[in-house]
């Protein structure tokens, strides 16, 4: 088992969850974080960290989508080690739903 990051970080990009992973599993896209599938070991101190829910473990119905993204994006985009702070307008987009389709980037993130 593992857990995947899905679209409820999309714009939001919280970073809570990086100080806290022992395993430095997260990678850093531009406007989302991913978990390296095949890095992560299953410890769950990421899960709670997050405040828009948006890591879930693998075995959820939900997360089916969302290993294979989390694992091809994890494999180009930079690893992120530490917390930087959110976009300014984090809070904003929340409660958005539907984000991936309208505003998922697959572009890496900044260093």
């Amino acid at each position: 088992m593992t857990y995947v990051v899905t679209e409820a970080c999309i714009r939001c990009k919280y970073m809570d969850c990086v100080e806290v992973c022992p395993v430095d599993c997260f990678y850093e896209g531009e406007n989302m974080l991913v978990i390296h599938p095949d890095e992560c070991i299953d410890c769950g101190v990421c899960e709670p960290e997050c405040p828009v829910d948006a890591i879930i473990p693998d075995s959820e119905s939900e997360a089916d989508r969302w290993v294979e993204l989390n694992r091809d994006y994890a494999g180009t985009w930079p690893n992120i080690t530490r917390k930087k702070p959110e976009p300014e307008d984090a809070d904003q987009w929340k409660d958005v739903a539907d984000k991936y389709e309208k505003y998922f980037s697959p572009k890496p993130g900044g260093t």
